[in-house]
């Protein structure tokens, strides 16, 4: 596996997530909280298939460049996709699921962590109106 440190890691976990048409996308840092990782990414699908899509899309394109998830639990049902990538684990919901397992309330002691852009624009703007987000972001 290539050596990608947790940011990096992140933001491309993030990106792959965004293109897939994930939304409201939040980035957590852990790390001084957990031993477990330095980032947590949650995000949502608005239904079972999309988020199969996201974790799919997610797996797929970080593949290209060598680096593979150590565990995805949840796939089959697609509830809530858990993808481990030792330092950054993503949480991929079916937006009622997340609303009632409340992750970001669990953790609401980690500081959230701004995306760099275009990406933060994307979460920003997919976020306030709940629209698909717009191609010219996705083609950077």
């Amino acid at each position: 596996m290539p050596e990608t440190d947790s940011w990096e890691k992140a933001v491309l976990l993030s990106r792959f997530a965004l293109e897939k048409k994930a939304s409201d996308l939040v980035l957590m840092e852990v790390r001084e909280l957990t031993s477990i990782a330095d980032y947590f990414i949650i995000c949502s699908g608005r239904s079972d298939r999309q988020v199969q899509s996201i974790a799919q899309g997610i797996e797929e394109n970080l593949g290209k460049q060598g680096i593979y998830p150590l565990s995805v639990e949840g796939l089959p049902r697609a509830q809530w996709v858990l993808m481990d990538f030792s330092d950054v684990i993503v949480h991929i919901f079916y937006r009622p699921v997340r609303e009632f397992y409340d992750l970001e309330g669990l953790w609401g002691d980690a500081p959230r962590v701004q995306l760099p852009e275009p990406y933060a624009t994307l979460v920003r703007e997919f976020s306030l109106r709940g629209e698909e987000p717009q191609e010219e972001y996705l083609e950077r």
